[in-house]
């Protein structure tokens, strides 16, 4: 029953998350913790990061990671190929319709009328791992205790040596995760 219910959710998330593996976030978010409680908001954070660190789609990635957290390997099968299956459909559909009908004007429109719904899906992850990241217990608030100050460092140093160093990404992360592997072994030593 377990991996049907893993299909049926990704199946979902695959079949309504245009625009990429970022739009695909809110609705992982949805089944993953709301509707399923099959992760809490922290484990979700590490799945956003290790579905971004590793090659391949953000979407299949995670799908495969809460597969293999719910139900081992074959619950990471049943939740991938339900996540892949309706764009197998759809892009073999659309590229027929979009090869036989490319130049009318209502296909153009409604592609330019997804694609604010796509911006706006994908600004929505992006503010929810900022919170996760920025504020401990996960949610908005001005008590300082509660901020996650070596994040927001690690967030600007990242941002900088992206956009004004143009460093690659993953020197980027490695030199994030080997910085807070420095912080953590100070902090043990003091320990």
């Amino acid at each position: 029953m377990i991996y049907l219910k893993l299909f049926l959710s990704f199946l979902q998330i695959g079949a309504f998350s245009f625009g990429g593996g970022y739009a695909a976030m809110p609705l992982i978010q949805e089944q993953v913790i709301t509707a399923n409680h099959w992760l809490t908001m922290d484990a979700f954070t590490d799945l956003v990061t290790i579905a971004e660190m590793t090659p391949g789609p953000i979407a299949i990635n995670a799908a495969t990671f809460v597969g293999t957290q719910v139900a081992g390997l074959p619950g990471a099968l049943a939740a991938t190929f339900g996540c892949i299956l309706p764009s197998c459909v759809f892009v073999t559909l659309l590229a027929w319709l979009y090869a036989r009908f490319r130049n009318m004007a209502l296909l153009q429109k409604t592609l330019g009328a997804l694609r604010p719904a796509v911006v706006a899906m994908i600004a929505k992850a992006g503010l929810t791992i900022l919170i996760s990241a920025f504020f401990l217990d996960g949610t908005v608030s001005l008590a300082l205790h509660n901020v996650s100050f070596r994040s927001i460092v690690y967030f600007v140093l990242a941002l900088f040596l992206l956009r004004r160093a143009k460093w690659n990404p993953i020197l980027v992360m490695v030199l994030c995760g080997v910085c807070e592997m420095g912080v953590y072994a100070v902090s043990a030593g003091r320990a």
